[in-house]
């Protein structure tokens, strides 16, 4: 079954297990697609790229929580009573 690739850069499993570094760093700071028979098994990305993608999810969902709060009556609070 023919599989997309949604990378630039691909590798197999024995390119991975013989030089892990070198793999990722293939990538340039992108995704690299790591091949088992000729079909995607998993992405590897850099540290430094998985921090960036965990910040935007992060950003993503206090969006929406402050979009889904947006509309909620304000409550009146006297700085003493904090």
């Amino acid at each position: 079954m023919p599989s997309t690739i949604l990378s630039e850069t691909a590798a197999s499993l024995l390119e991975l297990k013989n030089d892990p570094l070198a793999i990722v760093a293939a990538g340039d700071g992108f995704p690299v697609a790591i091949l088992d028979h000729d079909e995607p098994a998993f992405y590897c990305i850099p540290a430094r790229t998985f921090e960036t993608l965990m910040d935007k999810l992060e950003d993503m969902e206090l969006a929406a929580i402050v979009e889904s709060r947006k509309s909620q009556t304000e409550i009146d609070v006297a700085w003493d009573e904090l």
